[in-house]
């Protein structure tokens, strides 16, 4: 195999990276040509000319499907040309990025709606008012009605419900992001089933022809089989 230029930029191509006309699915030659009609099966081009009309040829997908090409469908498209996965980041990625606070609000509330913090908080309930009852017999820092304990739940109330919202609202905004993802996801795969297809068909139109071929090879030999079968007679 020798080195051949490329029709797109007329530079010289390596072995390793040119590619012919015939190897490309017919979308993407049909794109090609309406930018060069010289182009053809027998032409040649680099891999960085295919990966870019590969990525016009795509973007033309979606561009018949949706209105606009938005910022995440261009993610799309830079992932299937570039041969990247779209769920590289993952969740330990993710906390790494947190701020101190954030982190906190996280703990604060896990903690604050487990039955560790329940159980803990109605023993320690429990232990306040027994000690002022019966060991003190009512008449310790905080006797019946127990004022002072109103006062610490109140405020544990009105601490942990703010750290509660702030960590709701984190969640509202990991669950926005995860369906990001899955809208990613669910297009690349749209996209590589429709691209994978347009391939076999390209295959099977590609083997059809070489069958073709052949096949008039072997009418040809069995015509001159014939005649010579003929002839000796």
């Amino acid at each position: 195999m020798q080195k051949n230029k490329s029709t797109i930029s007329g530079k010289d191509l390596n072995l390793n990276e040119q590619i012919s006309g015939n190897q490309l699915r017919h979308s993407i030659l049909e794109l090609i040509q309406k930018d060069f009609p010289t182009f053809n099966q027998d032409s040649f081009l680099s891999k960085e000319e295919l990966k870019k009309y590969r990525q016009q040829n795509i973007t033309n997908y979606l561009a018949q499907d949706l209105d606009e090409v938005t910022e995440l469908e261009n993610r799309v498209i830079k992932s299937i040309t570039d041969n990247t996965i779209l769920s590289e980041n993952s969740e330990d990625d993710e906390i790494q990025k947190l701020k101190f606070g954030q982190r906190i609000a996280d703990k604060v509330a896990t903690f604050g709606g487990s039955w560790t913090f329940i159980i803990l908080f109605g023993v320690f309930i429990f232990i306040w008012i027994s000690i002022n009852i019966y060991w003190l017999s009512n008449k310790g820092f905080d006797p019946y009605p127990f004022i002072l304990l109103n006062l610490i739940l109140s405020c544990i109330a009105a601490m942990q419900a703010p750290v509660i919202m702030m960590s709701q609202n984190r969640q509202e905004e990991k669950d926005r992001e995860r369906g990001k993802k899955d809208y990613l996801i669910n297009l690349k795969s749209e996209l590589e089933i429709r691209t994978l297809h347009e391939k076999i068909d390209h295959l099977i139109y590609h083997q059809q022809q070489h069958l073709m071929e052949i096949q008039k090879v072997q009418v040809e030999m069995m015509n001159d089989i014939i005649n010579q079968l003929k002839k000796a007679k």
